[in-house]
């Protein structure tokens, strides 16, 4: 996975521009290659003509994300790995829990992600059915 960091002011369109040019970027031309597909969800400031313009200007490819899917995501999956790694961790302070948060974000193994990436891809399948075909309303993804 690639790496985290850290936010420490508000995040809005400029700082997260900065983060994709100086963090996202290298990532992803020194481990996937040119021909990566970024994955982002609906928030306003992702999806302005400031960060739009971003991704045109650099050939990156988006993939597109239907709104209000979080359970397609697979970073909310990652997320809630991270918070169960970490339960009854106490940090002193912000610092120490980025590093916290830090070293268990590399233990993460690829697998686990696999499993993440086949079940929202099979969630996104079962969402494209025909209408009455698609998961029970009993059936939170």
């Amino acid at each position: 996975m690639g790496p985290l960091r850290r936010i420490q002011e508000i995040l809005d369109k400029f700082m997260y521009e900065d983060t994709l040019e100086y963090t996202m970027r290298p990532y992803a031309r020194n481990s996937l290659g040119r021909g990566f597909i970024f994955q982002q969800d609906n928030d306003p400031k992702y999806r302005s003509k400031h960060i739009q313009n971003w991704f045109s200007h650099r050939h990156v490819t988006l993939l597109d994300w239907p709104s209000q899917s979080p359970d397609l995501n697979i970073i909310e999956g990652v997320w809630a790995e991270l918070e169960r790694r970490l339960e009854g961790r106490n940090a002193r302070n912000a610092g120490e829990k980025f590093s916290q948060l830090e070293e268990e974000w590399k233990k993460i193994p690829l697998s686990f992600i696999q499993i993440f990436l086949t079940l929202c891809h099979v969630g996104a399948k079962l969402l494209l059915m025909p209408r009455g075909l698609g998961l029970p309303p009993s059936i939170n993804m």
